[in-house]
């Protein structure tokens, strides 16, 4: 599971984190802020929504950053009508664009976040709130329950708010530090498991020295509904272009091509050459998603070879050491302008690179398909990977099966030898 935080100042894995500015007569100013501290999942289009109910009878008078989806029942308040009297609020980001009166630090990307090892500087969004008949002072103020955040689909769970240290303020000469009245975070982690049913991505092998296409093993990531029309849609169909017509709903489910696997997202890993003291991998990741263009896409890899990866030829790469002694894990994400775009199905719906790694003679083999992933992630989901024993071995001509074979005839020849004296 990954963690995202969020909170009221707010902190998450996703974080959300509050902190409370100023209190003035029943009411407060707070800023929340948004961290995305998750390594390789970033928060993409149609960008995150954050909700929480309040404790009493508070109301959002304003906002600057960001804004509720709705307004819910204002009506007995007369003259200056609050932003937003539900008891749920429900609160999305501003679209790039936004007048900069209306924007706070952070702020109007649309929700779309990216995740902390591509772009730290990237990963949190801010928005201010003034709220009403919430209290004045940290012992009258209750904190908000029952935070939900949406990136953009399910799969978050949020922890219970919770008091944390109040953020502190250096005043631009730095001589004077003031610190927020009250402040506190919410933890909000992430499940694969709760946010689909099935597999978004897998995984095919191929190598230089057998013939040999490894697929994507059959309904990888579903079976294709016969009974069902518009389950998928085959590449090519002539109603290819209303079915892919977007829908009205923020969450957009994939539409996937038909494919055996029906997964929108193939990840393929080829072993390309072998040199003397090298050898190098072609990754090609393949889009089948007719409704969806994956920006800052990102894979991560696990791989033994990974600590003597010499080239990554055209996508970004960093190691990813969980463990100080292991380096096996790489995180590859696209170049910016170049190949960071990963486009809907079709003729552009693909990227690639290829990867240079130095061999180590004491651990490089090509046997028992050594030369291929122990894991791929696809913007931090796992992918299906297909059995071992399909993998792509050595063939049978390969020298160690000769040698086995020469070894086999010498003891067959010594046997009959043997036999023959036997019975002379």
């Amino acid at each position: 599971m990954d963690p995202c935080r969020a909170g009221f100042k707010s902190n998450g894995s996703s974080n959300a984190s509050t902190g409370r500015i100023r209190s003035l007569t029943n009411w407060i100013v707070a800023v929340v802020t948004i961290f995305n501290f998750q390594a390789y999942r970033h928060i993409q289009a149609p960008g995150w929504s954050l909700g929480w109910s309040w404790a009493r009878k508070e109301v959002i008078w304003s906002m600057v950053g960001s804004q509720t989806t709705e307004q819910g029942d204002c009506s007995k308040f007369k003259g200056n009508v609050p932003h937003c009297c539900k008891k749920n609020p429900l609160v999305v980001d501003l679209l790039p664009g936004t007048p900069y009166n209306q924007q706070i630090a952070n702020c109007c990307k649309a929700g779309v976040r990216n995740s902390w090892v591509q772009d730290p500087t990237n990963a949190a969004s801010s928005f201010q709130v003034s709220v009403g008949q919430a209290g004045t002072t940290n012992k009258t103020v209750k904190l908000p329950r029952n935070f939900t955040l949406l990136a953009p689909g399910p799969g978050y769970t949020c922890g219970p708010a919770k008091i944390v240290k109040p953020t502190t303020f250096v005043t631009s000469d730095k001589r004077r530090v003031t610190q927020a009245l009250m402040t506190w975070n919410v933890t909000c982690t992430y499940s694969q498991f709760l946010s689909q049913k099935t597999p978004t991505c897998c995984v095919s092998l191929s190598s230089f020295y057998n013939d040999t296409l490894v697929p994507c093993p059959t309904c990888a990531c579903g079976c294709q509904n016969y009974t069902q029309p518009g389950s998928c849609v085959e590449s090519g169909a002539p109603y290819l272009a209303s079915a892919v017509s977007t829908p009205t709903t923020s969450y957009v489910p994939p539409l996937v091509q038909c494919t055996r696997h029906m997964c929108p997202i193939r990840i393929h890993w080829h072993v390309k050459t072998n040199y003397k003291d090298y050898w190098r991998v072609k990754v090609t990741i393949t889009n089948f998603n007719y409704r969806m263009n994956y920006t800052q896409w990102n894979i991560v890899v696990q791989h033994p070879n990974f600590d003597d990866l010499t080239t990554s030829f055209s996508f970004n790469y960093k190691s990813l050491t969980p463990y100080d002694v292991l380096n096996d894990t790489a995180m590859l994400w696209g170049i910016k302008f170049y190949n960071d775009l990963l486009s809907q199905a079709g003729p552009l719906g693909n990227v690639q690179s290829e990867l240079l790694f130095r061999k180590d003679q004491s651990t490089f083999t090509f046997d028992k398909g050594w030369a291929f992933p122990r894991r791929l992630y696809f913007n931090g989901d796992n992918c299906v990977m297909p059995p071992p024993d399909a993998y792509p071995w050595l063939p049978n001509s390969g020298p160690r099966t000769v040698i086995r074979l020469l070894a086999f005839s010498m003891i067959a020849v010594i046997t009959l030898a043997f036999l023959l004296s036997v019975y002379t």
